[in-house]
């Protein structure tokens, strides 16, 4: 199967593109991160998350079955392979230098095949998250204390504290700056692959989701009084939700997404008349 590259501007949405492409849930496929965004302060993000991924190949059938396989093909057909394979071998054990280094540099490059993964207890994570974002506050200063809720793979964390604004940023970047980084020192670190991690600064992801869902009304009856679609500002793919479930069920409107990341925007307009 064919590798598939996707980018985004974090390495779980560049996960869910390549998911999208692949058409394939995400224990069916392996990926490789190729580049990882570089998190500033002020929610300043350099470069952008770069993901490959492809369909996790079939396990070969075992050397035993191939030789068997061979046996029953039988007689001369067996005594070619043999005298062809005499005749590979000294070629093969004379190869050169260059050669040599070539195929080793080509099987480490080669993806190991993925083996059968031990869950990690979701209290595990929780600990290691939290003891990274205390330590993240206090060294800037800042006293932050972390409650957490799991239910099931999903795990919330909130950090909350004066000051703790800091890690908020423009719209969230610096949060989800910091999210990436819990994931990274927790879950990667410790080998989950099944968690759900979500790290909220404040309680303002909460208060972000209220806030869309308040514009997103406001902007829904513009609408239907003035008949005209409203192109809204780029959001990221969890604010365009937000407003895409807000208006799910009001009466005489929808919603649909256009443009590429990160300037995807919603359009919010009349349904049409039959």
């Amino acid at each position: 199967m064919e590798w598939v590259e996707t980018t985004a501007e974090t390495i779980e949405a560049a996960k869910e593109l390549a998911l999208d492409q692949l058409g394939v849930a995400e224990e069916d496929a392996e990926f490789e991160v190729v580049e990882e965004p570089k998190p500033g302060l002020f929610g300043r993000v350099r470069g952008e998350a770069r993901v490959r991924a492809r369909v996790k190949p079939t396990t070969p059938r075992a050397k035993a079955d191939r030789r068997d396989s061979r046996k029953r093909r039988g007689g001369r057909a067996g005594q070619d392979e043999k005298r062809s394979d005499s005749k590979r071998q000294p070629k093969e054990a004379s190869a050169t230098p260059s050669r040599q280094r070539a195929e080793r540099t080509e099987r480490e490059d080669r993806p190991e095949r993925s083996e059968p993964r031990e869950s990690v207890d979701p209290s595990v994570v929780v600990a290691a998250a939290t003891t990274f974002l205390t330590g993240l506050a206090a060294a800037a200063g800042v006293t932050g204390t972390v409650t957490s809720e799991v239910n099931g793979e999903d795990i919330d964390l909130n950090l909350d504290g004066e000051g703790v604004e800091l890690f908020v940023g423009p719209k969230g970047n610096t949060l989800s700056a910091v999210q990436d980084l819990t994931r990274v020192v927790s879950q990667r670190r410790l080998g989950d692959h099944d968690t759900k991690l979500r790290v909220d600064i404040g309680h303002y992801r909460q208060k972000r989701k209220d806030a869309l869902s308040r514009f997103a009304t406001k902007v829904a009856n513009d609408v239907l009084t003035s008949g005209q679609a409203r192109v809204l500002e780029p959001m990221n793919s969890a604010d365009r939700k937000v407003v895409h479930d807000t208006l799910l069920e009001v009466d005489g409107i929808e919603t649909r997404s256009e443009g590429e990341e990160p300037n995807r925007r919603v359009v919010v307009d009349l349904v049409p008349r039959d």
